[in-house]
């Protein structure tokens, strides 16, 4: 930040969840540094990183003016022990990156129960979710076929990736859906509230209207 202000134009925080051992830690240092390292040892609570974007807009098919994001990341611990902890971040996250293990049949089955965690704690009811089956590379030791994982995304109704935090493969174009899914979405609460202040007849639905109200919130928080 220089004297003029904040050197972005948005502050976009995304978070990972997941059971440990699944990658997360590894994932982000691969997407903020390219590295791997696969000595990590698990995360006690949260972590962070960060990484500078120049993003270009691209809603409804047009193409906008670039911007400088800022994405902060919060690298959460899987361990039953942190959730009290971790679910406090839950509230100002505009974006979550749900990774499970393909060689861990445990850390697929548990999907649910980590999008259920979100949604218990999440003010948002719609909120913005990848869905990454990380350690791809490791296709010996793959429990999870791809055709499986596909479908319960489908079911879930999430965009699915299968990453390597280690190759880097998918690692970068999950985390840049992620943004467009937020940055579109943020568009379009724009947009509402120019409708909605210059109309006098206009109104959304109570989910509408929570969803629009935290994504309003979050925006806000984007300039500060």
């Amino acid at each position: 930040m220089n004297e003029n202000g904040p050197d972005y134009d948005y502050l976009i925080k995304f978070l990972t969840l997941g059971d440990s051992g699944v990658g997360k830690t590894s994932f982000l240092y691969q997407y903020t540094d390219g590295m791997f390292n696969s000595k990590f040892i698990s995360t006690v609570g949260i972590d962070f990183r960060e990484k500078r974007i120049v993003y270009r807009s691209n809603h409804n098919g047009m193409v906008g003016r670039s911007h400088r994001i800022l994405a902060c990341f919060w690298d959460t611990a899987g361990q039953e022990r942190f959730r009290s902890l971790t679910t406090a971040f839950f509230r100002d996250a505009m974006g979550f990156i749900i990774l499970f293990d393909l060689t861990s049949e445990k850390s697929f089955m548990n999907i649910r129960d980590w999008l259920e965690q979100l949604r218990t704690h999440s003010y948002n009811s719609t909120p913005e979710i990848v869905l990454c089956g990380n350690k791809v590379d490791l296709f010996e030791k793959r429990v999870i076929s791809e055709e499986r994982a596909r479908r319960e995304a489908e079911k879930l109704g999430l965009p699915y990736f299968e990453t390597s935090a280690a190759t880097g493969q998918n690692v970068a174009k999950a985390v840049e859906t992620l943004l467009d899914m937020v940055m579109n979405r943020m568009q379009q609460v724009m947009e509402d509230t120019v409708l909605i202040k210059n109309s006098n007849n206009l109104k959304l639905t109570d989910t509408d209207e929570n969803t629009h109200n935290y994504y309003y919130d979050r925006l806000r928080q984007c300039y500060c």
